[in-house]
């Protein structure tokens, strides 16, 4: 059996298992005409039918089919008779189906035999899972209109399984919504104050007096008390679904690895703002600086001022000696600056005479 073939039947035994309750191992009813074919091509029937149904089989042939091989005509010859033995030989390691037509005189025909058992009551169902394996295209014109009851004939020493019937397709298309709809209705929540109705065995309401239960029939009227309930939890916020904000999902900046960086304003140049800021910053700590230290000056004159009181007078206020100092001492300090560096432009002897000169005047 090539591999495509065998796929579709694998996934068609599937849909007859899970539709209409089909498992192994698989009854299946044998008529007269494909037992004497597979005989004469030299098949082994066993095994065709359990490669073809992908499962363990059980082969049955009822009273009718089993009495047709011995009433079979053959040519007369050795052959012949041996050929009949051969049938006979491979009907009785089937099963016997008791089709309950043994009494009569002459069997029915494998139609009439085959489609009875298989749908004993004429209810249009397959209630004990056959298949049909089975020549006779009659038969298996009318076991289509039987639901769920797989066919299998053979065709050039190949055994066929046919395509489920479309009145079976219908079934299980129907059975498939419905398993849908019933999935969806017992996830859906139940509404705020009404309840599912329950009925007991006799189809009544549980509870309550007059056959009015607790619960609340679809398209029934909702009391007062339940309508005064929601109108109260929607006013509190109850009802009200917690809002998730979605992420706004647009357009991506560029990756700032790979951007060029922004070139500098031409009016302002960084260099310059960096030194008139360092500058700023020098001359307020050396200004901070001398006021702190004419305060240190200034606390230390108060405390001698308090255990001397003449001691204020001979102080000197170190500003006002800053302001009148411009006379002597300070032209004296100016001549002794120019000297020095007159002395070292100079450089030997007149250098050295300079330096005695200041240190004998201080």
């Amino acid at each position: 059996m090539r591999a495509k073939r065998s796929k579709q039947y694998r996934k068609l035994m599937q849909q007859y298992s899970q539709s209409f309750a089909f498992h192994p191992p698989y009854q299946i009813l044998l008529d007269a005409a494909i037992i004497q074919l597979a005989h004469h091509q030299k098949l082994k029937l066993g095994d065709l039918l359990k490669g073809t149904l992908h499962g363990e089989i059980k082969p049955m042939i009822t009273q009718c089919c089993i009495r047709h091989l011995y009433t079979a005509e053959t040519d007369g010859s050795e052959r012949g008779r041996r050929e009949k033995e051969e049938w006979i030989e491979t009907a009785k390691q089937a099963e016997r189906r008791r089709c309950g037509h043994h009494e009569l005189v002459e069997p029915l025909s494998a139609m009439e035999c085959l489609v009875g058992t298989v749908d004993p009551k004429g209810s249009g169902g397959n209630r004990n899972r056959y298949v049909v394996a089975t020549q006779d295209l009659e038969i298996r014109q009318a076991l289509r209109k039987v639901v769920g009851c797989p066919l299998v004939y053979i065709n050039r020493s190949v055994m066929i399984l046919e395509p489920m019937a479309t009145k079976s397709v219908r079934v299980r298309e129907g059975e498939e919504r419905s398993k849908l709809k019933a999935g969806l209705i017992s996830r859906r929540p139940a509404s705020a104050g009404a309840k599912r109705k329950r009925e007991n065995d006799e189809g009544e309401d549980e509870g309550g007096e007059g056959g009015k239960g607790e619960g609340v029939e679809d398209g029934a009227e909702v009391p007062e008390r339940v309508k005064l309930m929601q109108a109260a939890e929607e006013e509190a916020g109850v009802n009200e679904p917690a809002v998730k904000k979605r992420k706004v999902k647009g357009p991506k900046g560029p990756n700032p690895m790979s951007v060029k960086k922004a070139k500098p304003n031409a009016t302002s140049n960084p260099k310059t703002e960096v030194k008139a800021n360092m500058k700023a910053k020098r001359d307020g700590e050396g200004s901070k600086s001398v006021g702190r230290q004419v305060e240190d000056e200034r606390s230390v004159i108060r405390k001698a001022a308090k255990s001397d009181p003449h001691a204020g007078e001979k102080a000197v206020d170190p500003e006002v000696a800053a302001v009148d100092g411009g006379g002597e001492a300070g032209v004296e300090c100016g001549k002794k600056r120019k000297r020095k560096r007159k002395g070292n432009k100079e450089g030997g002897e007149g250098g050295g005479e300079v330096a005695t000169e200041a240190v004998g005047k201080v």
